[in-house]
């Protein structure tokens, strides 16, 4: 069961009713909370983010974890717990079908290169991992609810249905050099692997992740993307 905080998971939060989801955008505000997770929003800083289902993790186990690890997502133990259980295919799990995923996908592409730049990603069964460089102008949690809000609409037009679909906040973390780059890239490609869900990368329908040659060879960002001084 999905608690009553995950029922505005879909919105805007702090838009106008008439908010429209081609516009939700803003200027970077640095670090900043709605109360939950701390976000940083800076223009061309490349960031993991990471959102999931409303019902990918029920209200009983996050009551339980909180009270196991009192700190939170400040604490990695936590953040793993909260993965391998998300991992584990809990809930509805929409994003299996591939009418749903490819709602998702067409969303993060719609702006591709405009407002950001997509470097990866990976759609699982209840959550996604992407890689991306928000651009000069454009703020990465205004992105996001974008993202959100329009593909909660498609989702639930195609499930026939009313109520949330996407958890209320996210998580994202800011690429600090080239070996953190490789890391982050090297997760969401294997997470299908590490999951269960195939045993090669490369067979998982609903993943965009470069793959290097060779242990040494430097990862490149999108052309579109500028370079990063320090990303080395």
């Amino acid at each position: 069961m999905v608690g009553d905080e995950n029922m505005i998971a879909d919105e805007c939060v702090g838009a106008p009713s008439e908010f429209n989801a081609d516009e939700c955008v803003g200027a970077p505000r640095g670090w900043y909370s709605r109360g939950y997770l701390p976000h940083f929003d800076s223009s061309f800083v490349i960031q993991t983010v990471t959102y999931r289902l409303a019902d990918s993790l029920p209200n009983d186990v996050a009551r339980r974890l909180s009270a196991e690890y009192p700190n939170g997502w400040k604490s990695p133990e936590y953040r793993k717990r909260i993965e391998d259980y998300v991992d584990a295919g809990d809930g509805a799990c929409w994003l299996r079908r591939p009418e749903i995923a490819q709602v998702v996908v067409d969303r993060w592409r719609h702006f591709d290169g405009v407002q950001y730049c997509l470097h990866a990603w990976v759609i699982m069964p209840n959550h996604v991992h992407l890689i991306v460089q928000t651009l000069a102008g454009f703020d990465l949690g205004s992105a996001i609810q974008g993202w959100k809000t329009f593909s909660a609409r498609k989702i639930n037009q195609v499930l026939r249905r009313r109520g949330a679909v996407w958890q209320r906040e996210y998580w994202d973390r800011f690429i600090r050099n080239e070996q953190h780059y490789q890391r982050a890239m090297a997760y969401v490609r294997e997470n299908p692997v590490r999951a269960g869900l195939v045993s090669r990368a490369e067979d998982w329908p609903w993943l965009a992740a470069p793959t290097p040659s060779s242990p040494t060879e430097e990862l490149q960002t999108p052309a579109r993307a500028p370079a990063l001084p320090g990303l080395k």
